[in-house]
Formats: C-alpha cells, structure tokens, sequence
C-alpha cells in the first residue's frame, strides 16, 4: 500500500512538473508598442572565426531592420587566423559595421572582449551573439518589441542545426531539452539561464550591475552569471519565442569538442544562485531516480512503473513543444536520446568538475 501511494505521487509529481512545463511556454505577451525601433547595437567577440565570420555577417546585412537603427561591432580577440583580415573586407561598404582589435582588456577571455565592444556601443540597447551564428531576419524586430516593453534583459531560442550524426542528435536533444527549463523557469520569473547566441539588455542596465565585474567567477559564464547579477539587482527578464528571432548555430562535430563545451557550460552552474541550483538539482535528482527506477525491481516489480511513466510523459512533453523550439525528432528517437541525455547530464557534470577552464 505505502510503495504503490509513493509510485502515484512520484508519477503525478512527474506529470504536473512537466504539465508546467509546457504550459509556460505557451505564455506569451504582446507589447503596445511593438511599431517603435529600438535602436540597437550588436556586438560580436571573435577568436580565430575566420572560417564562420563571413556567414555571420552576411546574415547580419540581410536583418530586416533600418539599417540607421544598429550597428555591428565585432571585437577581434586576439585571433592567430585572418579574423580581422577577412572581417575588413567583408564589411567594407557597410557603415554601419566595425571590427576592433581587443586591447588592454579588463576582464579575461570572451567577457574582456564583449566588456570591450560594449563600451564602444553607441546605442542605448545591446545585443549578444557569437560568430559561428545565424540569426533570422526578424532578430532584431523581435528584440525591439521586448526591449520596448520594458524588459532590462532578454534572450532567445538558439536551436542547432540538426543532421544524422550521433554527436548533433545528442547535441541537438539536449539543447531542446535545456531549453524548454530555461525559457520554463523564466516565465515562472525564477530565470537562471541563458544563451549568449542571442541574448539582449539595456546598456544602463548592463552598468547598473556593474558589467561582469562580479561574473569572474570562471572564464565561461558571459551569459548565465551575467543574468544571475540581473535577478539579483531584481531587474526585469523576458524571452522571445518567434520563430523569426531564431538564432541559429552549427553544433560541435566531434566527440572531444562537444565534451570540451558541455564542460565550460556545466562548469558556470557551479556558480548559480543557491536557490536555482536547488531547483535544477531537484529536478534532475528526480529524473535520475526514475530512470534508475528498475533496479529496485528486485525490491518490487511495481516500481517499473516509474520508468514506464517517465518515458511516456517525456515523450509527449517532446512531441508537443519540439517545433517551438526548432526541432524535429522521431519518436523512437524521443526514447533513447532522453535516456541517454540523463546519462550525460552526470557525465558531463563530472568532466566540468576536473576539467581546465579555457577561452579558445
């Protein structure tokens, strides 16, 4: 009788957690002043990007937005290819567009290099993203209407593109899978996350918090402790979910360079507040006691039932939100890669933890 009430709870537990889940992603909030141009400048760090800056700004140009109302400035961060060199000519003709060589910067790595580019903004709203990116045409339209609305912070979805490799599905499975917390917690203001592929704020607001002074925890984290020092200052967060605000990326290719990442990503949430690493502790806790529910089949066969539950409501949870967030798996595909993403989830914390920290 107690097993089968703790089995129920567990499973409801399970099912209203998810249900939440994806019930807040389908929130979303016009703004009135959705016609105002915000006026906006995007800034890129680039290191050794040679083979990916052009196909950056290429996308860049074609954004459907007035060209008056943002400028690109890409920050060459100490580059051993021709970074600069092919920025320059790609950029030649378009005044709205700059390349800096990053000196005398005041923070390590990336956050040196974004702390640098931002400081030569002009305008009064930023916007972040990394140079192997593709963002759609209405980027920026979408991040007006947000910024409009009052917003201090925001950021977007940020899919890979998806082919039949093992390493891009997992990568692939994993980014849906992280997503649909993050954007989850943030529209239940408890925002711990996000992607700096494309992530905005307010200048002042970027000042207000004193810039990522007290984000120097580790290298990594030009993102999620930048947004940590936002919810701690009680700033306004918000997300953007269109399909035109997609900021699009290649994933890593091989094995070694997708550990290496999960790494420095994994790493950052060693150093998230005490209550969001409750949360996500919580929450893996107990989809890792699900999944390793069978072994206690030798105690009693009914607690596969918990594994069985699992599976199911993960692949509906999937199945229902996967296109809002730009992707499109299988359903056996569903089975085995949310499986193995609970694996990696514990993997990969272990790799963060004695892995060196490196801006490459």
């Amino acid at each position: 009788m107690i097993l089968s009430i703790i089995i129920l709870i567990s499973g409801a537990v399970y099912f209203l957690i998810n249900l939440t889940l994806i019930i807040s992603t389908q929130i979303e909030i016009e703004n009135p002043d959705s016609e105002k141009s915000a006026s906006i400048s995007v800034i890129i760090a680039a290191k050794n990007e040679e083979d990916n800056i052009i196909h950056l700004i290429d996308s860049l140009i074609e954004l459907s937005y007035n060209k008056e109302k943002y400028e690109v400035i890409i920050i060459d961060d100490s580059s051993s290819d021709k970074t600069f060199e092919t920025t320059l000519k790609a950029i030649k003709g378009h005044t709205n567009f700059h390349i800096y060589q990053a000196h005398d910067k005041i923070f390590p790595a990336k956050k040196g290099a974004l702390a640098f580019g931002i400081n030569l903004a002009s305008n009064p709203f930023i916007l972040i993203t990394d140079a192997d990116c593709r963002p759609q045409k209405n980027w920026l339209y979408h991040f007006s209407k947000e910024f409009n609305n009052g917003y201090d912070f925001i950021f977007g979805i940020s899919p890979f593109y998806q082919d039949k490799s093992t390493v891009n599905k997992t990568a692939c499975f994993e980014n849906l899978r992280n997503s649909l917390l993050t954007f989850s917690a943030a529209q239940l203001s408890m925002p711990y996350c996000a992607a700096a592929r494309s992530f905005g704020f307010k200048k002042s607001s970027f000042e207000k918090i004193k810039g990522y002074s007290n984000t120097i925890d580790t290298l990594s984290g030009d993102d999620d402790l930048l947004l940590r020092e936002a919810v701690k200052n009680h700033l306004r967060v918000g997300t953007i979910f269109n399909h035109g605000a997609f900021v699009y990326s290649a994933c890593k290719k091989t094995w070694k360079e997708y550990f290496r990442q999960r790494s420095r990503h994994t790493k950052t949430s060693i150093y998230y507040l005490a209550r969001h690493k409750i949360f996500l502790g919580s929450w893996h806790t107990l989809n890792l006691v699900m999944l390793f529910s069978p072994i206690l089949c030798l105690i009693n066969i009914s607690y596969l039932f918990l594994l069985i539950f699992k599976i199911i409501v993960d692949a509906g949870t999937v199945l229902f939100i996967q296109k809002k967030f730009g992707y499109r798996f299988k359903l056996w595909e569903i089975i085995y890669l949310q499986i193995f993403y609970e694996l990696m989830i514990i993997l990969n914390f272990a790799n963060a933890v004695y892995s060196e920290d490196v801006w490459q």
